[in-house]
């Protein structure tokens, strides 16, 4: 495929919940957005959010990396998830402005907020990097729920060894789940895999792009 150009776009959008962030890489001729946010404990720096903004827009997938309000605020902890859910609405607006099929996603903590909210915004799909399941050691705690309730499309990307669920874990669902062997929450693997960063974002990032490319 040819080369696409990398230019990236900050946009600031107010919300009920504070000031939120958009970074875009939208290439010419987009066939659909992707909304991608972050987790509670790091934001779109992580190396999978990285990783699918830099492959998606060589085939047509425009990528908005999104920072909710409490980060754009420098707070440390994250808010309670009514509030992200807040953010995450006032944002939507700005991630349809133009006018494509938006799949909601994001990882961990966004990945929650992507499902809970995907009917009522009219997402075109749902993608959960490192959906969790559960908090460590606490399976009787599930948040299956969430992930059932999503009620659009829905591929899972989920770290063999990830302590807030494991694939075996999930229960059956009108989902998909892709798993990364050996990964953790953050999709890091020992070295005992044999597998660089490099291979483990390429599960990813193809994982990922197989998905979208059935979507439309």
């Amino acid at each position: 495929m040819a080369p696409v150009s990398r230019a990236e776009k900050v946009q600031t959008v107010d919300t009920d919940a504070g000031t939120a962030r958009i970074t875009w890489t939208l290439p010419p001729k987009a066939r659909l957005v992707l909304a991608l946010s972050h987790g509670a404990g790091g934001g779109i720096e992580a190396r999978d959010l990285k990783a699918l903004a830099a492959a998606l827009p060589g085939e047509g997938v425009g990528v908005a990396l999104v920072e909710q309000p409490w980060r754009v605020a420098g707070r440390k902890l994250a808010p309670a998830p009514k509030t992200l859910d807040t953010g995450w609405r006032g944002l939507w607006p700005a991630l349809s402005a133009p006018g494509l099929p938006v799949v909601a996603g994001g990882r961990s903590a966004g990945a929650r907020v992507a499902c809970r909210t995907a009917s009522g915004l009219g997402a075109h799909a749902v993608l959960a990097l490192s959906f969790p399941l559960h908090p460590p050691g606490r399976p009787e705690k599930s948040r299956a729920d969430e992930l059932l309730g999503a009620g659009v499309p829905t591929l899972v990307v989920q770290g063999g060894n990830d302590p807030f669920g494991r694939p075996a874990e999930f229960p059956p669902g009108e989902y998909e789940l892709a798993e990364v062997e050996y990964g953790d929450h953050g999709f890091a693997v020992p070295k005992r895999s044999g597998l660089s960063e490099d291979q483990v974002m390429s599960v990813i990032t193809g994982a990922v792009t197989r998905w979208l490319a059935s979507l439309v």
